[in-house]
């Protein structure tokens, strides 16, 4: 009798956990697909069993804002693929990436970021962190392991980068930056959206914590909202820097839960403290049906990634050839000043997601009517602000991504007027390549 069971399944390759980690048929149904728990509360054995999981005794589901069984598959089953002991998930990637930082840090506090950033991802850091008293600090050069220990302050809570930079399109040396952190008493924070663990896995190179904005690749057809934080389960909370606790949030006890500390709760303090203090307070919680489309999405993950790629690769060989395109900013090139990074990081790929730039045309004003003129030639892609569809997507960072970011800011980024960033769907090349070249010619 063919009996099914995962219970091994981290011995399982990648693509086959992608599908089968973390979750079990139904016990009721012997449902196969993963039902959707359209419920905002659970009943207790007993007055003393309802106690024990507000004590935290039994991690068991108490509240829909706090766990939820189709939550907990899909959050299962990212810690396996990205390679962490626990993993939260949220409403959003951007609500992930916040919830990252505030259990780590608050007023007073200072994070060390490299400038390739999503424009979201940079308004969040420069203003509304700033009103919280935590203090950003850019490196002058991402590529430079010592350009981030210059940025360093006694005050330093955690470093943060983007695997692959949105829209810089550059590739983070992940081990290089996370000795400089470790060296430092803090963890790296790595925003994994655009390589997605199926490229790139942060945790195994380094990292400490990934976030990821479920909303792009690891959903696939842009129709559920989602984010994901994932513990990487190795780092100490309990480090000091010059005889004093640099992490006092996981050392002092927290009065919430009569004085627990979390750097006591072992392997997954990071994680369990973002579930039930942050998830807990500010509620932005996935909904079990975003969980569910995510989960379909991870059914066909590995597929999709290396279609995305392969087409990626072909659009940008033909732009490069292209007399109307000044420049391509792709980190897979065989010219890119990232290619060491690359191939010291074993990557077969560095992402669909690029941007590219169009020849001059005199001013500002006259590179933005090129460029807009260009996208909204364009038939197949479609212009909007997302990336990692199965479509092929195109923006205009500058008037709308990074629309929020001053000069300065933009020049961080590397967008320029004359930047169009393209998301390469899983279409037949040669349609995408065909729309792309009579949308050129009709600059």
């Amino acid at each position: 009798m063919t009996r099914y069971d995962n219970s091994a399944a981290d011995q399982w390759d990648f693509e086959t956990r992608s599908i089968h980690a973390g979750q079990t048929p139904d016990p009721a149904t012997g449902s196969r697909n993963q039902p959707i728990h359209l419920t905002t509360s659970y009943v207790f054995n007993s007055a003393e069993h309802a106690k024990q999981r507000f004590a935290l005794e039994d991690l068991g589901p108490v509240y829909s804002r706090l766990t939820n069984p189709t939550v907990e598959v899909l959050e299962n089953r990212l810690a396996s693929l990205e390679g962490g002991v626990h993993a939260v998930a949220f409403a959003s990637g951007q609500a992930a990436e916040t919830a990252a930082i505030l259990n780590v840090a608050g007023a007073g506090d200072h994070i060390v970021t490299s400038p390739h950033l999503y424009g979201g991802t940079e308004t969040l850091f420069l203003v509304t962190l700033k009103r919280l008293g935590i203090e950003v600090g850019f490196v002058e050069d991402p590529a430079d392991p010592e350009s981030w220990q210059a940025a360093v302050r006694p005050n330093t809570r955690a470093f943060y980068g983007e695997t692959f930079g949105n829209p810089a399109a550059d590739i983070l040396d992940i081990p290089a930056v996370a000795e400089v952190a470790h060296r430092n008493g803090v963890p790296l924070i790595v925003d994994n959206t655009i390589a997605t663990a199926a490229l790139v896995r942060p945790l195994e190179l380094g990292a400490d914590v990934v976030v990821a904005s479920l909303t792009k690749f690891y959903t696939g057809n842009g129709s559920a909202l989602g984010g994901i934080l994932v513990d990487g389960g190795k780092f100490d909370w309990t480090v000091e820097r010059d005889g004093q606790p640099v992490h006092e949030q996981f050392v002092t006890p927290d009065p919430a839960y009569h004085g627990l500390r979390y750097a006591d709760l072992g392997a997954a303090a990071f994680g369990l403290k973002a579930r039930v203090g942050l998830l807990r307070d500010t509620g932005a919680s996935i909904s079990p049906f975003n969980a569910w489309v995510t989960l379909q999405g991870l059914d066909t993950l590995s597929l999709r990634v290396e279609r995305h790629n392969e087409n990626a690769l072909q659009v940008v060989e033909f732009l490069r050839n292209h007399p109307k395109v000044a420049k391509v900013n792709f980190a897979g090139a065989e010219d890119s000043p990232y290619r060491a990074v690359k191939e010291k990081l074993g990557l077969t790929y560095t992402g669909s997601v690029l941007t590219f730039e169009l020849a001059p045309a005199g001013s500002d004003e006259q590179d933005r009517a090129n460029a807009w003129t260009l996208i909204d030639a364009l038939r197949l892609h479609s212009n909007l602000a997302n990336v990692g569809d199965v479509r092929s997507l195109v923006v205009h960072p500058a008037t709308t991504t990074h629309s929020q970011s001053d000069a300065e800011g933009l020049a961080r980024a590397q967008v320029t007027q004359r930047t169009i960033r393209l998301s390469v769907g899983i279409e037949k090349i040669t349609d995408i390549i065909a729309d792309l070249e009579n949308a050129l010619n009709a600059v």
